[in-house]
């Protein structure tokens, strides 16, 4: 299915220097990336294997609510996104909610998030409490994330914290979240994390994030529009099969539903890992560079309840009894269907690699042993306030970044000329969000336009 609108007329000045631009994914980044070049008079197809747009921020008919596949929300320090929301008119749909952060440990489920929860918690000693005050001071002061780049996370946190508070708070997340991975994780990484949750608050007391009203969809239905009132369009349901080359190192088209169409220039949004195979004239060893960047899968469970489950956002998880590190109530950021009662949404996202031997599980098996842990984060909880349940999986959700990740990750500008690529890991040292996808998808667009003159 391909989306397409009356284009606009382009000026003689930008059609004289008009080149052809293929975009794989549809994503926010795959977007932006195409609204940026298309404000520069060029010719724009963006290719989605999905049926719709959005990626990860995409939305889905949960039960009769429109809810998206996986959690987003807004920090305070998301300068790209406010940008965007100013530009297509929908600053007023941003709104701001008091959150509340849980942490369970040693069977229970303590409050977290603020210098009085902290001085309550009793699975840290006086000293233990200081010293991680102080680092998440520190860490929030940090500009430049060069040098910890090339230091490892859990040797950071270790000399920050030390090891009784490291085993209290970390490891046990980054076990369940990286598992033989868990020990080769950059500081920055993990530092600019820390910082942009440090960073979104009212006051020191008051933890504040944000969302937009009506979800991330009316953010991907204002940029499709845009993109289409320019000139582009977007191809639903085409997966680009191949790039190909002039035989001299240059890009001269892709091949879509087995017949090749001739493109000046492609940019990849999709997760770098296929881009050896869709490019196959790569010289080896960038081919392998690619090939060494790591993602953890992850399965992500998703509960309608009748009524909440706790008044928590986001509950950290470091016990046991429990093999999952977060669990997310949604809705104690969003009540978004108040006509029905509001209903609870519950995130419940599994992160392991696809070689691990419970990857191989059903999603109903996720969705039970999920369903016993809602009732260790509170005990009243029975399986009788389910309204609905599912699971979305997606192979490429958590880049492992080891210390010196910043001298892994290929350039976005390939040595074949004209392809271009960029996926979420080129967000580090930042964290996953729509915003950065904003900020990369705009350097991409930026790169390759200077290429196309």
């Amino acid at each position: 299915m391909t989306l397409t609108a009356q284009p606009q007329s382009i000026s003689p000045e930008k059609s004289a220097g008009r080149k052809h631009f293929a975009i794989i994914g549809a994503g926010p980044m795959g977007l932006i990336c195409a609204m940026e070049l298309l404000k520069h008079g060029h010719q724009v197809d963006i290719y989605e294997r999905d049926d719709r747009i959005g990626g990860m921020s995409a939305s889905f008919d949960f039960d009769g609510l429109a809810i998206e596949r996986f959690y987003h929300f807004i920090c305070k320090t998301d300068a790209p996104l406010f940008e965007l929301l100013q530009e297509l008119g929908l600053s007023d749909k941003l709104r701001w909610t008091d959150t509340e952060m849980g942490f369970f440990h040693a069977g229970k489920l303590h409050r977290w998030g603020t210098p009085f929860a902290l001085l309550k918690f009793d699975g840290l000693g006086w000293i233990d409490k200081f010293r991680y005050a102080l680092h998440v001071m520190y860490t929030k002061g940090i500009r430049d994330w060069s040098k910890l780049d090339r230091v490892g996370a859990t040797p950071w946190l270790k000399k920050w914290l030390g090891q009784r508070a490291y085993t209290v708070l970390w490891q046990r997340l980054f076990e369940l979240k990286f598992f033989e991975y868990s020990e080769s994780l950059s500081a920055a990484w993990l530092g600019t994390r820390i910082k942009r949750i440090a960073l979104s608050r009212r006051s020191l007391l008051q933890e504040s994030l944000g969302y937009l009203q009506g979800g991330s969809e009316i953010l991907l239905e204002k940029m499709q529009q845009a993109i289409l009132q320019r000139g582009g369009a977007i191809h639903l349901k085409s997966g680009i099969q191949r790039v190909t080359t002039d035989g001299f190192g240059k890009v001269r088209g892709i091949v879509v539903n087995d017949a090749e169409r001739s493109i000046d220039v492609v940019i990849s949004t999709a997760p770098i890992q296929f881009v050896p195979d869709l490019v196959p004239d790569l010289p080896p060893a960038f081919a392998a560079q690619v090939r060494a960047i790591v993602n953890i899968p992850v399965v992500c469970v998703i509960f309608k309840l009748k009524q909440p489950l706790t008044d928590n956002f986001w509950m950290n998880i470091c016990d046991s009894s429990i093999d999952v590190p977060g669990v997310i109530e949604y809705t104690n950021l969003c009540r978004f269907d108040a006509a029905n009662g509001d209903p609870s949404i519950v995130y419940a996202p599994f992160y392991m690699p696809k070689t691990h031997p419970k990857y191989a599980r059903s999603n109903s098996e996720f969705i039970a042993e999920t369903l016993a842990y809602l009732a260790r984060l509170n005990p009243q909880f029975n399986a009788d306030w389910v309204l609905a349940s599912h699971c979305h999986r997606y192979d490429f959700s958590q880049t492992v970044c080891p210390p010196g990740f910043a001298q892994m990750l290929p350039p976005m500008q390939t040595p074949v000329a004209g392809f271009y690529m960029a996926d979420t890991s080129y967000y580090y040292p930042e964290d996953r969000s729509i915003s950065e996808s904003l900020k990369v998808g705009k350097t991409l667009a930026q790169l390759a336009g200077e290429y196309a003159g």
